[in-house]
């Protein structure tokens, strides 16, 4: 009956971090789709509704640590919760990134944008569509899939060298374009980090699964936050 009890628990945990990870998702989307919009009002909200994500992962967090006192888990099921703590911690983070390209584009105001965005809403598309199935993998302890999925990063750092070489060109060409480019830059950059967190997630999966800790293609991970 405890047993029973406790994987209902562990259910509801794994259920909730779907929640969160939609959450982001929905976040991400829209914080580029509005700055592509020029869509102020939009970034407001998503601006805004980082609390809620802030909010989501903490009760998660309380939940589980509630778990672990009362069932006193080993093995693999202490693995599962331990990592639960990185991939929640992981999510509110992206959901800064989101946030801060809300921010980006509230702070543009009525500047117009130096270029129609297209790389950077195809960086924020194939960064969620990543963290929606590593997030899968996560909960189902796919272990094939965890490994597949990093390898996409590499399409996400291909986009973030186009979207840069192209903007410095821009600014190169035109110091007087400075202000309205870096701002892009840095939006394209969270886009990068977004994707970079979805591979330590599926380090995570493999952790649950093989009992090993292991840290997936970290080029120049010691330079970043």
């Amino acid at each position: 009956m405890l047993r029973k009890t406790f994987e209902h628990d562990i259910q509801q945990v794994k259920d909730d971090i779907l929640l969160l990870g939609s959450m982001v998702e929905q976040a991400t989307l829209e914080a580029v789709d509005a700055l592509k919009k020029r869509d102020v009002e939009r970034s407001r909200r998503v601006y805004a509704g980082d609390a809620k994500i802030n909010e989501k992962r903490f009760a998660i967090e309380e939940a589980v640590m509630v778990l672990i006192a009362t069932q006193q888990p080993m093995a693999h099921d202490l693995r599962l919760l331990a990592s639960v703590f990185e991939v929640i911690t992981e999510l509110e983070r992206m959901g800064d990134y989101a946030k801060g390209i809300a921010r980006i584009n509230i702070r543009l105001g009525d500047q117009p944008l130096l270029k129609p965005l297209i790389d950077i809403p195809r960086m924020a598309e194939r960064g969620t569509d990543m963290l929606h199935r590593a997030l899968a993998a996560f909960v189902n302890e796919d272990l094939e899939t965890a490994r597949a999925i990093p390898n996409e990063d590499n399409e996400i750092d291909a986009l973030y060298n186009q979207v840069y070489r192209e903007l410095l060109t821009y600014m190169l060409s035109d110091p007087k374009t400075i202000d309205r480019a870096t701002p892009l830059l840095w939006a394209a950059h969270n886009l990068e980090r977004f994707a970079d967190r979805v591979t330590n997630i599926c380090e995570r999966t493999i952790f649950i699964v093989t009992g090993e800790l292991i840290e997936i293609d970290a080029t120049d991970d010691e330079e970043r936050d």
